[in-house]
């Protein structure tokens, strides 16, 4: 279809459908390894690629196609590789475009394993990588070497939802002659688009909104052809491949991609101005809250804030900061403890011990993450009933 004739919201729920000559309405799952040729010669035109078609689901798979057609067609993206998880798609990302030597500047304000990934794993291939402060654009241009090959960002940040200026840092990557890579994640194609922004390529991890209802894992990145070429040459050789299975699942939460986005921001929107309010909270993070202090730039960037609420919880007398956060979660009923965030239901984390714990507490304090420091991924739940789960604040 030709997707610069309808809306997002069409493209969620008919691009990348491709129906077999049974006519099914709703996507097919192909839960085979392999594909059968119709003689040799088709099969070495297949494997020499002179010939389009499936061979092998580690790198060629119907229903995988689907999600990766759906998805590059809401980012507006030429190419989407789909990936086993939101990791994968950061490390496809960096093995198909770097080599030993080169350079990475990443923001400091990141997703803790992802901050493991570049300062430990990448770091002993030969990766230099350095990290900055996410809003601080000066701070970017400094950090430059000949050898720069990537900035990486999220934004909004995890968990602190800082938002950064993408044009500006793809202006400052393309005048250094190297690529912006945003990590979409927090706010989907329904909020925000950073290919139009400037941004070269995009990573998620379809586990979260994607997905929607917390049910599997899988990654995926985006960008132009030229540049998915490399990506898709090491997940074709390094196999980590989104599953079939996984695909068809996320084929179906991009239909309703765009309902859920509105209802988490509105959700999340009344949740942040009602913790403003309360007694106990001493911060509240969100990009739609006029207090934050990207909000304008968010206006430009985003849809709306999304679906993340960070705060900072006042201890009481005799608690430290860590033992007020606990005590927050440990009351909550109704909000799921983990650290998940994207589901259908609401969830709460202490990020300073769970998503960003392997993170050195040197390395959290530049980042911002205090101790008191409470996330919720706020859910489809009604707020009046977060609210009261959170009575502890009152």
């Amino acid at each position: 279809m030709t997707t610069n004739q309808y809306h997002p919201e069409t493209l969620a729920v008919r691009a990348g459908s491709e129906a077999t000559p049974f006519g099914e309405n709703s996507e097919a799952l192909f839960l085979n390894s392999s594909f059968r040729f119709s003689s040799a010669a088709q099969a070495a035109a297949r494997f020499g690629g002179t010939e389009l078609g499936n061979i092998y689901s580690r790198f060629t798979n119907p229903t995988v196609t689907m999600f990766q057609n759906k998805l590059a067609a809401l980012e507006g993206a030429e190419q989407c590789v789909a990936t086993s998880t939101g990791m994968s798609a950061i490390l496809a990302c960096v093995m198909g475009l770097c080599s030993a030597g080169e350079h990475i500047v990443a923001s400091r304000s990141i997703f803790g394993t992802s901050v493991q990934l570049f300062s430990n794993i990448l770091k002993r291939w030969g990766l230099e990588v350095t990290f900055v402060s996410l809003t601080d654009v000066d701070a970017w241009r400094a950090a430059i070497t000949p050898k720069t090959k990537l900035f990486f960002v999220e934004t909004p940040s995890n968990p602190l939802t800082e938002v950064c200026d993408i044009q500006a840092l793809a202006n400052i990557a393309h005048k250094a002659g190297a690529h912006l890579v945003v990590d979409n994640c927090f706010c989907t194609p329904a909020i925000q688009h950073p290919l139009e922004l400037g941004a070269d390529i995009i990573i998620h991890s379809a586990t979260k909104y994607i997905d929607g209802q917390g049910r599997c894992l899988g990654g995926a990145v985006l960008g132009s052809k030229a540049l998915m070429e490399p990506v898709y040459g090491f997940l074709r050789t390094a196999g980590v491949t989104m599953s079939a299975f996984n695909a068809w699942v996320f084929l179906k939460g991009l239909e309703t991609l765009h309902v859920r986005m509105e209802a988490h921001a509105s959700h999340a929107l009344a949740l942040a101005t009602w913790l403003e309010a309360q007694p106990n909270v001493a911060r509240v993070y969100y990009p739609g809250l006029v207090s934050h202090p990207q909000h304008q730039l968010a206006l430009l960037q985003q849809a709306s804030g999304g679906g993340i609420v960070s705060f900072e919880v006042k201890p009481k007398a005799g608690q430290t900061e860590q033992e007020a956060a606990w005590a927050l979660i440990d009351a909550t009923k109704l909000i799921s403890i983990t650290a998940n965030l994207g589901d259908a239901k609401s969830t709460i984390t202490h990020p300073a011990t769970t998503t960003h714990s392997r993170v050195s507490a040197e390395a959290r304090a530049e980042a911002g993450i205090k101790d008191n420091l409470v996330r919720i991924a706020v859910g489809l739940e009604h707020v009046d009933d977060l609210k009261a789960d959170l009575a502890l604040l009152k």
